[in-house]
């Protein structure tokens, strides 16, 4: 049986734009107040998941959700038409329209934690969408991205769902951002690495910036995949890397199959945590590719996003490629690093560049923008919704984009009623191309 590792890429959405709300988020917080361009955002995107395409990767997509966020204004007291309900929204409290106009969603590392079946007890791929507690902003993503998830991955023989972890920020999960899965190939058994900021119960005097992924909630996530603890690691993301910036680990960590990319300073003791990985998967032959803080140094691993990489296996390559963003090749460090790397004759054997600037402003770079789910042909079969691309389905969500979106938002225009209106429209003709269903119900 085949397998292969399907990305499904956020599609950024019509309200893209700069309202700094991500606190931790070094770059989101240096660039508030910005004026955004969602459609040169939307573009940059599916023109990464083109590359893929070219590179024969197998590569999906994942919609934007609706904003403004109706169902919550409504929860809090507003009332009457949609665009009175935002305009009074707007008149009395501008910072709660600037989270329910979010279009964070495009993160889909953070869409939810996925274990595929050769790792479970049942044999079928588990999904929990990660409640994002941390942040209001992305707290309420998680009910339309389970419904999105359950019409991609229909329930039944090949996939299982699970509710979002109820707790709030004690049982804070930030989604496959810190989780990472080590194997031979695909489709063998894999070992999974949970990495966690703080515990749930206890006070974490040595951050600045909010550990946003507790244990507790990684544990959780584990049990109700029925993950064997013999294969199955946690570890605390160094908090020098979380006050430098690094949020989620994976803007200081990327693994695919048997290799481990990282910087020193990712881990307390990055020594342990490969002894733990070679114990837990004794099969599975770990190549570890760790960077030295002397040669880079956090703060531009963190401002170039060098880890914030999706490190592919190319069909027909000996070697591994990474997916870089082009401010890697614009930082001395990282550019010369990658350089010594890729004439090593290491594990890692190519790196491509690519302009994904609207997104990297709001600090999130190739990686945060898929979710990668690992699939047989049997599974793949079994999909439903119209989510994987092809050539016509790339001509037409790049004409959709181009007709719907706006290439100027700034802070003032998220309280206006046209640019609602013009978001819903458009996802009305998105929930069509994709083959959705109703997963957006903007009335109720």
């Amino acid at each position: 049986m085949m397998w292969r590792e399907i990305n499904f890429d956020g599609i950024v959405g019509p309200t893209h734009n700069y309202a700094g709300l991500s606190y931790g988020n070094v770059a989101s917080a240096k660039n508030e107040g910005m004026i955004a361009n969602p459609r040169e955002g939307v573009l940059q995107g599916l023109q990464k998941a083109q590359h893929l395409r070219n590179l024969g990767m197998t590569q999906g997509v994942l919609p934007p959700h609706d904003r403004p966020h109706l169902r919550t204004l409504r929860s809090l007291g507003f009332t009457g038409s949609d665009a009175d309900m935002l305009t009074a929204a707007w008149t009395s409290s501008p910072a709660l329209v600037r989270n329910l106009m979010s279009s964070a969603t495009m993160w889909t590392a953070n869409a939810a934690t996925l274990s595929p079946s050769p790792d479970t007890p049942d044999g079928r791929t588990h999904f929990t969408p990660a409640n994002l507690a941390a942040m209001y902003h992305r707290s309420i993503e998680h009910e339309t991205t389970g419904k999105i998830l359950q019409t991609y991955f229909p329930e039944g023989d090949h996939f299982a769902h699970h509710p979002a972890l109820p707790g709030g920020v004690h049982m804070g999960d930030e989604g496959a951002a810190n989780h990472n899965r080590f194997c031979t190939d695909y489709g063998d058994a894999g070992v999974a690495l949970y990495v966690y900021g703080r515990s749930a119960f206890d006070v974490a005097k040595d951050l600045t910036f909010p550990g946003r992924q507790t244990l507790e909630a990684s544990e959780a996530i584990a049990r109700q995949h029925g993950l064997p603890s013999n294969r199955t690691i946690f570890v605390r993301q160094n908090p020098a890397a979380i006050n430098a910036g690094a949020f989620h680990n994976d803007v200081v960590a990327v693994s695919n199959k048997n290799v481990f990319f990282y910087h020193e300073d990712a881990f307390e003791d990055p020594a342990a945590l490969q002894k733990m990985l070679q114990e837990a998967g004794p099969e599975i032959d770990f190549e570890f590719v760790e960077v030295p803080a002397a040669k880079v140094p956090l703060c531009d691993a963190v401002s170039s996003y060098l880890f914030n990489s999706q490190l592919i296996s190319v069909p027909g390559e000996d070697k591994m490629r990474l997916i870089l963003p082009v401010e890697v090749s614009e930082t001395a460090s990282t550019k010369a690093y990658v350089d010594e790397m890729l004439a090593s004759n290491g594990p890692i054997g190519a790196a491509d560049y690519l302009d994904v600037r609207q997104s990297m402003r709001n600090g999130g770079g190739p990686a945060c923008l898929r979710l990668r789910v690992a699939v047989s042909d049997e599974q793949r079969s079994a999909m439903g919704g119209n989510a994987v691309l092809d050539d016509a389905l790339m001509a037409r969500l790049q004409g959709w984009a181009t007709t719907h979106y706006r290439d100027r938002v700034a802070m003032d225009d998220l309280g206006d009623p046209k640019l609602m209106e013009e978001c819903f429209a458009a996802l009305d003709e998105l929930t069509q191309i994709l083959q959705l269903g109703s997963i957006y119900d903007f009335q109720q």
